[in-house]
């Protein structure tokens, strides 16, 4: 597999999302998520992308014992302050503080069974934190070699500048996909003037775009999307005739929804990873194949045009207070 630079770290040219082996999307299946996980080492897919949210906890855990004695063939991303426990997006649900910077990540490394990160986000922007203070904690832990690279996630481009300007940011993670593009507004070209990666999550619109399902009635009923605005009443609707425009187009391609949607993201530039998220093997495979899917400009032009802005903000009204800051 090829592969692409988030600043200057290297990675594969797709990576893993492993969030939904162990929280939000409904049922999940260790042995399959261990499985799968197995196998994208085996398809060249080393970038995997996790969080101490997610579970909370579970998923790194899940993580360590997949990766026991192949820790060296792939490239672990990780996140804090985000403290699911806490109520709501305000005060000390999200804790950028120094002491929480070295805390969560020794609890990460223990959890995921490894002496380093390769790459540790900040998951949310704690707007009671300066950043330079977070970013001046990261920056002491790569010294330690306890981190590689850090990175932010959905960070306004002046954060992202103030945080460069302390210590080199390797990363920025953010929703993007045909369904989510307002990254392309500002946040990429500040990333692209400081020569930092995009690490693009959800590119298949959580779903909608990867063809597998044509209502929310065959969500699990725990799955945390039924409660998010896309996938609600009429922006449901709406977002499933968009999502039926890429299926066609695939379809005239002679590829599948997620591997159209999966080539359109990687075809916006080489500094771009998306990180589709999956708990089995038969997807992570479909995704894979999105590699081999060559568009033309015309193709890229054409994809764009069809497929218009989806119905809904893509986090309910408090998740959105924590994007863009």
């Amino acid at each position: 597999m090829n592969r692409r630079k988030l600043g200057d770290l290297e990675v594969s040219e797709i990576g893993l999302g492993c969030m939904g082996m162990s929280a939000f999307y409904g049922e999940t299946d260790t042995d399959e998520s261990i499985a799968t996980l197995h196998r994208a080492i085996e398809l060249g897919i080393t970038f995997l992308d996790t969080a101490e949210l997610y579970g909370p906890h579970d998923n790194e855990e899940l993580l360590g014992r997949a990766l026991e004695g192949r820790r060296d063939e792939v490239v672990i991303a990780t996140k804090f302050g985000v403290k699911r426990n806490a109520d709501g997006p305000a005060g000390r649900a999200l804790d950028g503080t120094p002491a929480n910077v070295r805390q969560s990540l020794e609890g990460s490394l223990r959890r995921l069974n490894t002496d380093h990160v390769d790459l540790y986000y900040q998951h949310r922007m704690d707007p009671d934190t300066p950043i330079e203070e977070t970013v001046g904690a990261l920056a002491e832990l790569v010294q330690e070699g306890k981190i590689l690279h850090y990175g932010l996630s959905e960070a306004a481009p002046e954060t992202i500048r103030r945080a460069h300007a302390v210590h080199p940011v390797a990363a920025v993670q953010s929703e993007y996909s045909l369904f989510t593009r307002d990254v392309a507004d500002a946040v990429l070209p500040t990333l692209r003037e400081l020569g930092i990666g995009l690490a693009a999550y959800s590119p298949l619109g959580r779903g909608f775009l990867s063809g597998r399902f044509s209502s929310t009635d065959a969500l699990d009923a725990d799955d945390w999307r039924r409660t998010q605005p896309r996938f609600q009443g009429e922006n449901a609707e709406r977002n499933f005739e968009l999502a039926g425009r890429v299926a066609d187009l695939a379809a005239e391609k002679g590829v599948t929804p997620a591997q159209l949607a999966l080539a359109w993201v990687l075809a916006e530039g080489d500094d771009i990873v998306p990180i589709p998220g999956t708990k089995r093997r038969s997807y992570l495979e479909q995704n894979a194949g999105a590699l081999e899917v060559e568009l033309s400009a015309d193709d890229l032009e054409q994809i764009a045009d069809a497929i218009g802005a989806p119905a809904g903000t893509r986090y309910d009204a408090g998740g959105m207070q924590t994007l863009n800051r």
